[in-house]
């Protein structure tokens, strides 16, 4: 007897906890079923990664919650041509190149903006350019690249200036790495960068080596550059000169060139 009664509760305890173990698959799986259907419709309204995972907890699953990523379609090499409508065309509109007032107006951030335009437009002008000599062919509008280049270069300028405004009020150096204007053994002026030496100049034997000064049997060669400098300039004037007058003989309509 006491035997049949031990089997006997051991036998209702195993059929309790099998009640508890279906009981408790149960609520999981609709957990479960829940989930998934309540971010099922989110998951393709999501445009990016982080969109997608920031309205999902933490604790949730990542294989159960899989977020779907989209990217925005771009040109390729594309871009490095000029737009359908423009191309067979002898000329092309474009406007008058920044100036330097204008770009003075700009915040950094539109400068910097700007000037990946401006390089993206020249790299194009550039192709443009190479692909017109390559099929013998006239560039429409030639003068486009020319804006492009002057802007760039005012645009470089208004930044240069606003640095050394800063390093101005910072330091007052004009330059980032301060020096001073000297001269070296042939008379050339340039401009020397100070720098950092580990022990003083004075004994220093490569520093001292250096010597930031013109003896004075070079003077009269430099004379004779100068003079050389100024009799080549002179002659380049002068060719430039006969060449536009054989040219205005030749073709009389032809107008003078700005100089």
């Amino acid at each position: 007897m006491a035997a049949s009664s031990s089997a006997g509760r051991v036998l209702t305890l195993c059929k309790q906890f099998q009640n508890v173990f279906r009981i408790s698959s149960a609520i999981n799986t609709q957990h479960c079923t829940a989930a998934v259907t309540k971010y099922q419709p989110r998951l393709y309204r999501e445009k990016s990664t982080l969109a997608a995972l920031s309205w999902y907890s933490p604790t949730s699953s990542v294989s159960q919650c899989r977020a779907l990523h989209t990217t925005i379609s771009r040109r390729g090499l594309e871009e490095f041509f000029d737009l359908p409508e423009n191309r067979g065309e002898s000329s092309v509109k474009s406007g008058g190149p920044w100036t330097a007032k204008q770009l003075r107006t700009k915040s950094n951030e539109d400068l910097h903006k700007l000037w990946y335009v401006l390089l993206k437009e020249r790299n194009m002008l550039l192709t443009l350019q190479q692909e017109s000599r390559r099929q013998k062919v006239m560039m429409p509008s030639p003068e486009r690249l020319r804006k492009v280049e002057r802007s760039m270069i005012r645009l470089e300028t208004v930044v240069n200036e606003r640095e050394t405004a800063l390093r101005l009020l910072q330091t007052g150096q004009e330059k980032g790495r301060p020096g001073t204007w000297r001269k070296n053994t042939f008379g050339y002026t340039y401009w020397y960068r100070f720098k950092e030496y580990a022990i003083p100049w004075y004994m220093n034997r490569r520093y001292k080596r250096k010597k930031f000064y013109t003896p004075k049997f070079v003077e009269p060669h430099i004379r004779l550059r100068i003079e050389k400098h100024l009799r080549e300039r002179a002659r380049k004037a002068n060719l430039e000169r006969k060449a536009q007058a054989k040219l205005k003989e030749k073709f009389p309509q032809m107008k003078a060139s700005a100089s």
